[in-house]
């Protein structure tokens, strides 16, 4: 039985704390930059160490091939020897990833882990221009690309002679790998943020920062089993058909896990909702992990086929705020077999570091849940001054899993944080313990004075039947400052026009939030590969339409 959401709420509370008590596995410590856990592995190469214990299950699993948890380690291993010899990097060098989802994109990474090098995950989407920025930014000792992106870094690579490495299927799979010293306190990552306002940044994180990214997870995946009235020790590993491409961090909170408990990915080189439903069924996936814009498609490819995705338990969402109505959708339509969860997560936060899952998830969709344990948050108003629950400000977070800072660019960092608090960015509340992300600071139409939240709105309208996709955003006005706008995409034969969405609108929110001006747009809003709306794209599409 479904626990009602009141139970739900107290349930969880009580599960929370009982996993980090003392002496339980996500007790964590106080320190000066925020708690910290004391049972989480040291560094990444410990994390991966540990996985030799799965030896033969299988791990990765592609069209190209397959590799078992020890003969990926083994490949791993065998390429930081090669990138330490043969390419004479050195501890702390720079290696960048350029590739699709494919096996090697994970050898590589953890290849770096070993050998105590900086992984760079470049953006597999990127054009030439753009990858050439990033690699200008990172300097890195090495390329490890696909054949597609290694064309697309060759000017760079050419002019700046640094070598690329293309073919990495012939590693040996039982290599050992070198004794490279490696600290808690080392940079393991330098990730990009996604750049949707402006040029991307360069985000370093150390290794103690991805260990405890890599213990949210497991927390938020033992509340689930525990809260349903699970067994831990009965947990038998998932299969996840992973569709976040493998350079955000949305796939480190999917694959953390996984590696943990000895589960099996199932990887797509490209997203294709049919070629979703057939990796399900010939792979018996358990879990779907990807942004709700796919999610939703493998849902309508499958209500379209009259798919029931039979083993399927799980859909995953992370890397964008998914539409209000999804976990309801998913609890209908497989009748309470399928759970959902969501999280939040940022670039500079190594991935999810707040969840929502289960029945609190369904009660309250428009929750990001609650914290990990090693984690702390607080809303404040633009001075920073801590405001009481229920009170809207910024979303400020301190604790292990925070990024060191913002590479070469230390007015950014300063920026960044106030008074060692992580400034998000994001508009929030807290009601009983659970966070409520309501807005981008900077993603808030104030029309006349009044706040409008562009994602509320974007809720209301995506609530309509006809609409599959919806984007609001402010345009100028001489006399209000901002008005507001939306963007929409109809569903196939949908015929819903401006005016009856404005009154959709009208009927559930204040007159001064309903768009005055509707755009119905033919081709899918433009998204960067992990679901986040390009506003700047459609601003200037509103400019040209006016």
């Amino acid at each position: 039985m479904t626990p009602r959401p009141a139970d739900s709420l107290a349930l969880v509370t009580r599960v929370q704390a009982a996993l980090r008590a003392p002496g339980m596995p996500f007790e964590v410590e106080s320190t000066p930059e925020g708690p910290r856990y004391l049972r989480a592995p040291r560094t990444l190469r410990e994390l991966l160490d540990a996985t030799l214990a799965h030896g033969d299950r299988p791990f990765l699993i592609a069209d190209s091939g397959r590799y078992t948890f020890a003969e990926h380690h083994g490949a791993a291993a065998s390429l930081a020897t090669h990138c330490l010899g043969a390419y004479g990097l050195r501890r702390g060098d720079r290696v960048a990833i350029a590739m699709r989802n494919l096996p090697e994109w994970q050898i590589a990474f953890w290849a770096c882990q070993l050998a105590g090098l900086v992984a760079v995950p470049l953006n597999a989407w990127w054009t030439a221009e753009e990858l050439a920025y990033a690699l200008d930014d990172c300097a890195p000792g090495l390329v490890v690309a696909d054949p597609e992106r290694a064309e697309r870094v060759a000017p760079w690579t050419t002019r700046q002679g640094v070598p690329v490495l293309t073919d990495l299927t012939g590693l040996p799979r039982d290599g050992v790998a070198p004794e490279t010293r490696v600290e808690p306190t080392d940079l393991a990552t330098l990730l990009y943020t996604s750049g949707t306002t402006g040029r991307p940044k360069g985000v370093e994180a150390t290794h103690a920062a991805w260990c405890a990214a890599a213990t949210a997870p497991r927390f938020f995946a033992a509340t689930s089993v525990l809260c349903a009235g699970g067994d831990l020790a009965a947990v038998r590993p998932h299969t996840v058909l992973m569709t976040f491409p493998f350079f955000h961090v949305a796939a480190f909170t999917t694959m953390f896990p996984l590696m943990a408990s000895g589960g099996s990915a199932v990887l797509m080189p490209r997203w294709d909702a049919e070629e979703a439903r057939r990796l399900i069924a010939e792979h018996g996936v358990t879990t779907y992990a990807g942004v709700p814009t796919t999610a939703l498609g493998l849902l309508d490819a499958a209500d379209a086929a009259g798919d029931r995705l039979s083993g399927l338990t799980m859909i995953n969402t992370g890397g964008a705020a998914p539409p209000p109505g999804l976990a309801g959708r998913i609890a209908r339509r497989f009748d309470g077999r399928v759970e959902a969860r969501n999280g939040y997560g940022l670039t500079e936060t190594c991935g999810g570091v707040l969840a929502n899952l289960g029945a609190r998830y369904l009660a309250h969709p428009e929750s990001i849940g609650r914290p990990s344990p090693a984690l702390e948050l607080r809303i404040t108003d633009p001075a920073g001054r801590t405001l009481p629950d229920g009170e809207i400000g910024e979303l400020r977070l301190r604790g292990q899993s925070l990024f060191r800072g913002y590479r070469g660019n230390p007015e950014a960092t300063a920026a960044a944080f106030a008074d060692g608090w992580f400034r998000t960015g994001d508009l929030a509340k807290v009601l009983d313990g659970e966070v409520y992300v309501l807005d981008r600071l900077k993603d808030l139409v104030i029309r006349g004075g009044e706040n409008v939240h562009c994602i509320e709105v974007e809720g209301v309208l995506t609530a309509h039947p006809d609409v599959a996709d919806a984007a609001v955003l402010g345009v100028p006005h001489p006399a209000l400052g901002e008005e507001v706008a939306a963007v929409v995409v109809l569903r196939p034969g949908a015929t819903a026009g401006p005016d009856e969405l404005r009154a959709h609108v009208a009927g559930r929110l204040a007159a001064f939030k309903v768009p005055t001006h509707l755009v119905l747009r033919t081709g899918a809003l433009p998204r960067n590969p992990t679901g986040k709306l390009l506003k700047r794209q459609l601003r200037e599409e509103l400019a040209h339409h006016a």
